[in-house]
């Protein structure tokens, strides 16, 4: 005797429950059973991310308009190279030629950094599985590929190093707010320079504010503060800071997605400043 008939989001039979306590039951043959839209968040990161890699992989190669007086964009932040129109360092590196792409452009002298912190992201990691590998595409949805090895195997299983890829991210922090407060000084029209904000200037700090939120949420800085101590009670400094990081964690999501945003928004500005399509709105004191 069967029980209860089981039936898909179409009206097919997908399985029945057996009457008896001891009785196998029988295999569910649907892919999933789901009558949701499960489908809109994956498409829609991937819509997104894949809108951004583009974008940012275009701005790199271009090699220009990325500074525009006092506004240096965060993708050739630090600019490093000799060729820079803005050294951060005085003379900076020798420059890379590459007898294919030639002249190889600062900007991929530094976005090795923060693009290994956001790839190694635990947030990151599950946001690209769903939407680029569709492994699983979402929760009840099974996996387009069979069989399941985890992070266990190269390539993945290098994604453990994401706690080290903290500390240069931390790095980029400092430059980029060093960028920000730069930017509230600028060229005077006889010589020198003259003190004032510009809309430039709200832009580079919203960005600062976004990718410090993102980065000091982490999970490692968390592990960092306070997640490998034993004892809180013999350290409570410690706790006080992990505890102040432990209310932003949650947010961690938020701010991935806000300051990815954020950076490409800063880059387009002053792309789009340098290249005299806009006008960049300031009061100077």
């Amino acid at each position: 005797m069967i029980g209860k008939i089981l039936k898909d989001q179409h009206g097919h039979v997908a399985g029945a429950v057996p009457a008896g306590p001891g009785a196998a039951r029988p295999p569910i043959t649907a892919a999933h059973l789901r009558k949701d839209a499960w489908w809109a968040l994956p498409l829609a990161t991937f819509v997104f991310l894949a809108s951004f890699v583009v974008y940012s992989t275009w701005a790199a190669f271009q090699n220009a308009h990325y500074f525009a007086a006092p506004y240096l964009s965060p993708f050739y932040s630090p600019c490093i190279s000799a060729s820079c129109v803005h050294a951060t360092f005085g003379g900076g590196l020798p420059d890379l030629t590459f007898p294919v792409i030639g002249l190889l452009s600062p900007a991929f002298l530094v976005l090795w950094g923060p693009g290994l912190f956001r790839l190694s992201c635990y947030y990151y990691r599950k946001a690209y599985y769903r939407s680029f590998w569709l492994a699983p595409p979402a929760c009840a949805v099974k996996d387009v590929k069979e069989g399941y090895t985890g992070e266990t195997r190269f390539p993945l299983v290098l994604w453990n190093f994401h706690r080290w890829t903290w500390y240069v991210a931390v790095l980029f922090i400092v430059v980029l707010t060093w960028d920000a407060l730069l930017a509230f000084r600028f060229p005077a029209p006889g010589g020198g320079a003259t003190w004032g904000v510009g809309v430039g200037t709200i832009v580079m700090w919203i960005n600062v504010i976004l990718l410090a939120g993102y980065t000091f949420s982490c999970h490692s800085c968390r592990h960092v503060c306070g997640g490998h101590v034993n004892e809180f009670s013999k350290a409570p400094s410690r706790y006080g800071i992990w505890s102040l990081v432990s209310r932003i964690n949650p947010q961690h999501p938020t701010f991935a997605w806000l300051s990815l945003f954020s950076v490409g928004l800063a880059d387009l500005y002053i792309r789009l400043v340098s290249m005299g399509i806009i006008r960049d709105l300031r009061i100077t004191f």
